[in-house]
Parts: C-alpha cells; structure tokens; sequence
C-alpha cells in the first residue's frame, strides 16, 4: 500500500483507499501482538522491554483508529495528539483513556531512554492493562464503524 504526505503535515494519507479495513485489522493485529509480547516478558521480569511493547500496542491500536480515517502519522506525538482531539476530547473515547494514554508514554520514555529508571511491576503491569482496555475499546469502535458502512 502506498502512502502519500499531505504537503506542509505530518499526516500521511493512504494512496489506495478500498484498503482501510485492511490496514485496521492488520494495525490491531500487531497491536495485539505488541501486547501479547509484553505480557510474556512481564512474566520474565522483564519490565522495561515489556513498557515497550505495552506502549507499542496502544500506539498501534491508536493507528488502526486512525487508519479508517485513512490517515497515518510518522511521529508517535502526532498520532496521539490527533487521536486525543479527534476521539478523546470528542469523547468517542474516554477522557480517561487519554490521560491513561499520556501516561504510558511517560512511561515508555522513562523505560527506553532514562539511564536510571528502574522499572516496576506495577507500573508495567498498569501500562499493559490500559494497552489491553485500549485494545478492546479500539476493536468495538472499529467494529461499529465497519457495521455503520455497510
């Protein structure tokens, strides 16, 4: 699939428009399997890799959201501030789903780049819960735009 930039956005579009459903499911795909992963290495104590597949699968369900829109963002800042106006101020989704959001990418940050951060099991397993309520939010709204086109 071919993706074209909007010129003077961050934005990208999709080229071809018949494959958003595609792109949707196979963005909640990795999603899913994003949070599958960070289960498992939560299992292994690992928690800084799993805060990065935990924040990987919210960023990824964030994306197959958008991807019905045809749209799809380069920097992960963009793809959240986009989808916190278009679907959280709006309330299509919880306003607590943004600050739980917000938070993960703190998390996420601190995990991958802080030389210091040591990270726990609650907060990891915190981050994989909201990717996991995210995940299950995301596929009902999908779900319900998909059954509201047809």
């Amino acid at each position: 699939m071919q993706m074209l930039r909007e010129k003077g956005s961050n934005c990208m579009k999709q080229h071809d428009e018949g494959n958003k459903t595609d792109l949707m499911k196979y963005r909640l795909e990795t999603a899913e399997s994003d949070l599958r992963v960070a289960k498992s290495l939560i299992q292994s104590k690992e928690y800084r890799a799993a805060n990065n597949r935990a924040y990987y699968a919210i960023f990824h369900a964030i994306s197959a959201v958008h991807a019905l829109d045809g749209k799809a963002y380069k920097k992960h800042k963009d793809a959240i501030a986009n989808f916190n106006r278009d679907y959280v101020k709006t309330e299509i989704f919880p306003r607590d789903i943004g600050r739980k959001i917000s938070r993960a990418e703190e998390i996420r940050h601190a995990s991958d780049y802080d030389d210091f951060y040591i990270a726990d099991k609650k907060e990891t397993q915190e981050l994989a819960d909201t990717a996991e309520e995210l995940i299950r939010m995301v596929e009902a709204y999908c779900k319900n735009s998909m059954d509201a086109e047809e």
